[in-house]
């Protein structure tokens, strides 16, 4: 199952999401579980902004290697799952082919029709950033939940 994570830049909450995620397949023994990452405006290539780098070392999460890259059709295509961080994110992977796989990801954790987004920490302070990294660690963990549930035989690992 090919999960994408969508934000703006690619370079704070879809990066650090996609990193949390890799964690939890991990963890879980959800080996068929691919996260990855794209943004709606982003500059293909660009790094994981600082902010998200330094709460990604203090959570353990490696982001050096992460490039940012745009969202296209092709990366729409190729997903099973897409979860945005927005509302205009998720009007731009539906206009891009994306309609019936994408959710926002924190209605498709919590079950949810909120339409609630996830705060962009972009600009903001090492605390805007852990804040956004306390929540998505904890979304993406219930979208995990979500994913284990769902499947045949219910045993959340393969």
């Amino acid at each position: 199952m090919r999960v994408l994570f969508v934000c703006t830049g690619n370079t704070c909450r879809s990066a650090l999401a996609e990193a949390i995620a890799v964690r939890e397949a991990s963890a879980r023994r959800m080996h068929d579980v691919q996260p990855s990452s794209a943004g709606t405006s982003a500059w293909d290539g660009a790094p994981a902004s600082d902010g998200a780098l330094l709460v990604g070392i203090e959570r353990r999460l490696d982001l050096n290697a992460h490039r940012s890259r745009q969202l296209n059709r092709e990366i729409v295509d190729e997903s099973d799952l897409i979860l945005a961080m927005g509302p205009h994110h998720v009007e731009r992977i539906e206009a891009l082919g994306g309609a019936g796989k994408t959710h926002l990801v924190a209605d498709y954790a919590e079950r949810s029709d909120e339409g609630r987004a996830i705060v962009d920490p972009f600009g903001g302070g090492l605390e805007d950033y852990r804040s956004t990294a306390d929540e998505l660690e904890r979304i993406v963990g219930l979208v995990f939940d979500r994913i284990a549930s769902e499947r045949p035989g219910n045993s959340g690992a393969l």
